[in-house]
């Protein structure tokens, strides 16, 4: 069991099976194979909004075989690997928001494969990782649909996959009230509803 971050090489290649032998109080995630810190504890307006939109997807879905969950919640991505076990699998990611459709990809660690729609909630230290790394990774793992909420804008950017494998941005207008989750029938998302009292 290793308790201190700094004892670790950060450029090594770990796997899941490593990452399952940390207890150190950092946050960590795995990207293919790398060890990538964290930010510290979310601002307020991060929590609401998080709290706001996996409320109005609970609600959406409590009768549905879609399930929600909020980080931190383990995504094990199996990359192109396509393997399950622990000393094969080089990405552990834990997004703000999951949406997973097929319950057979639940187990007690989280999830294991891709969820059907990942949503993250941008901030000064994660925008480059959610827009570039996060983006190239859920693209090559097949996440049907990828969401980026801004806070201080008030905005949201939308991916959806296509027939090839690649991401393709959603036009959303500045003054637009409603953005579609696809992934769920194309369920309606008031963005009143996700941005008040932020």
């Amino acid at each position: 069991m290793v308790t201190d971050i700094s004892t670790l090489n950060f450029e090594k290649t770990y796997t899941y099976a490593d990452y399952l032998k940390w207890k150190f109080d950092e946050k960590v995630e795995l990207i293919r194979g790398r060890i990538s810190k964290m930010s510290p504890a979310p601002r307020v307006i991060h929590q609401r909004i998080v709290w706001h939109i996996s409320g109005i997807l609970y609600a959406k879905l409590k009768n549905s075989k879609c399930q929600v969950f909020q980080a931190p919640f383990d995504v094990r991505l199996h990359d192109k690997i396509k393997s399950t076990k622990d000393k094969d699998i080089l990405t552990v990611v834990q997004p703000d928001i999951s949406i997973i459709c097929d319950e057979s990809k639940l187990d007690e660690r989280g999830c294991s494969g891709s969820p059907d729609c990942i949503i993250e909630v941008a901030s000064k230290s994660t925008l480059q990782k959610d827009i570039r790394i996060k983006y190239a990774l859920y693209e090559e793992n097949e996440v049907r649909e990828y969401w980026i909420v801004f806070p201080n804008e008030k905005a949201v950017m939308v991916f959806d996959l296509d027939e090839n494998g690649k991401y393709q941005p959603r036009q959303i207008d500045e003054d637009e009230r409603y953005v579609t989750m696809k992934v769920l029938d194309d369920f309606q998302i008031d963005l009143e509803e996700v941005f008040k009292n932020g």
